[in-house]
């Protein structure tokens, strides 16, 4: 038997729609029907519900749009911000508020139709350019309970902090509209191909909807499209930027731990958004990344202090901090694939593999990835694109039971997320080299000497970041 709640539901609406001239033929048992579709995150097929948002849903859409954008402002403004010197902290500020002006338009001009418009397999077309057609009706490929514009809006938060994660790896020394100049065009050659090719329906490499995909891969909240991108874009960057001065000779130690605990916090809080509500709905799935992405996290953070307090004899607060972000980041692509104890063992395994690459690796090869963006992004997206494809079940995530990719569960997935783990790792290091170069024959890359040694604040941006 239905649960009565559901009947009372059903014959309140009932009483609505002839209220306001619904046909009488719409019987009792579709209406319910209806009502159970939109509880169970399920296409409605009567013409009462069939075209509207669902306020749960599109509600909890809303709040994960905005928990999103709080990730890049202020919670990475403030959390890289407190990791530089006092000289630099307003241009980190800078760089992340003029990124996100600058994807916001270039989303609505033509991104969001290239990263999810039915266009080829590896990019979308120009139909839903300058938002033509994306209203507030829901999208069923998208989002069935969700507005088509909301849909919008919370994959822009995406690609506004995508940018803002590299900047990590060149804090310092590159110029401000350097760095615009470069994600303007790296927006279009790697974020838009590689958020298609994943998330679009007709995408390559999206194998959780794409029965023609010819990668079956899966990334739930974007390690391979934001961490993986970012991260090893930064690790070029940095390489062919050059090391800050007197780095490795002199201290360049953080000017507020403080600032950089508060951002931290910032960035925990707003992942809930970027992991559960890229469930797309406030379901079974979204409940699942919420709890995976809480005790990754959770264990990231202590593997962390565990494995400074034992090699270095105490526990530092960046490196608790730093635990938490790579647990975080780590999860992402598995967030809604994985069940609490695989969620666990990812954040065993962020806690180790990140801290390995900003503790040693970074010291063994001198690189100067000054805010650890490749060793806890691009580590960590790796890693968890890998874990994603050994430990996703369809007891976390129904849609693994799909005839187009159940098969792979279990057996052989692991080795779809090494063909898309790979292909865009490497596309997004050609593309930044080539781009690095273009960008510096433009504007310029980096800073001069004299800009350097007085600080990024006052020299860009005739600031400074504190009056006293």
């Amino acid at each position: 038997m239905r649960n009565p709640k559901v009947w009372i539901l059903g014959a309140a609406l009932l009483v609505l729609s002839c209220c306001s001239g619904v046909a009488d033929d719409v019987g009792l048992e579709r209406r319910i029907a209806d009502l159970e579709a939109y509880i169970r995150n399920e296409t409605a097929t009567g013409p009462i519900l069939s075209e509207v948002p669902g306020p749960g849903h599109n509600a909890w859409m809303m709040i994960s749009a905005a928990l999103v954008l709080f990730m890049t402002l202020p919670g990475l403004a403030l959390f890289y911000g407190g990791l530089v010197r006092r000289k630099n902290v307003l241009s980190i500020l800078g760089q992340c508020l003029g990124l996100t002006g600058l994807v916001i338009v270039l989303w609505w001009v033509c991104g969001y139709s290239l990263s999810f418009a039915e266009g080829g397999p590896f990019l979308g077309g120009w139909g839903w350019s300058f938002f033509k057609g994306v209203g507030s009706r829901p999208n069923d490929v998208y989002g069935t309970w969700v507005s088509h514009n909301i849909h919008a809006m919370y994959q822009l938060m995406f690609a506004i902090i995508t940018p803002g994660l590299f900047i990590g790896a060149v804090a310092e020394r590159m110029k401000f509209k350097a760095i615009l100049v470069f994600s303007l065009f790296w927006m279009f050659l790697v974020y838009f191909p590689a958020a298609h090719m994943i998330w679009g329906a007709d995408g390559w490499m999206n194998g959780l909807v794409n029965d023609r995909a010819a990668i079956k891969a899966i990334d739930f909240a974007g390690g391979i499209v934001v961490h993986m991108t970012s991260g090893w874009s930064a690790l070029i960057l940095c390489l062919l930027l050059g090391p800050r001065r007197g780095y490795g000779r002199e201290p360049i130690s953080p000017h507020s731990m403080v600032l950089c605990m508060v951002g931290t916090g910032m960035l925990w809080f707003g992942w809930y958004g970027f992991n559960a509500g890229s469930a797309v709905a406030a379901d079974v799935v979204s409940s699942t990344a919420f709890t995976a992405t809480t005790l990754s996290a959770g264990i990231g953070l202590c593997t962390w202090a565990v494995l400074e307090q034992g090699l270095r004899g105490k526990c530092s607060i960046l490196g608790m901090c730093s635990g938490a972000v790579g647990g975080l980041a780590t999860i992402t692509p598995a967030s809604g694939f994985v069940t609490p104890n695989g969620a666990v063992l990812i954040g065993l395994l962020s806690g180790i593999s990140t801290y390995f690459a900003c503790a040693k690796l970074k010291a063994w090869f001198r690189y100067d990835d000054s805010l650890d963006t490749f060793g806890v992004h691009a580590v960590g997206g790796t890693v968890g694109t890998f874990m994603a494809g050994i430990l996703a079940t369809a007891e976390a995530h129904p849609g693994l039971a799909a005839d187009r990719i159940k098969s792979l569960v279990g057996h052989g997935l692991w080795l779809e997320q090494v063909k898309a783990g790979g292909i865009i790792l490497v596309w997004s290091c050609l593309v930044t080299v080539a781009l690095y170069y273009l960008t510096n024959a433009l504007v310029g890359c980096r800073v001069d000497v004299e800009t350097e040694t007085q600080g990024l604040d006052l020299s860009e941006h005739g600031e400074g970041g504190y009056e006293h």
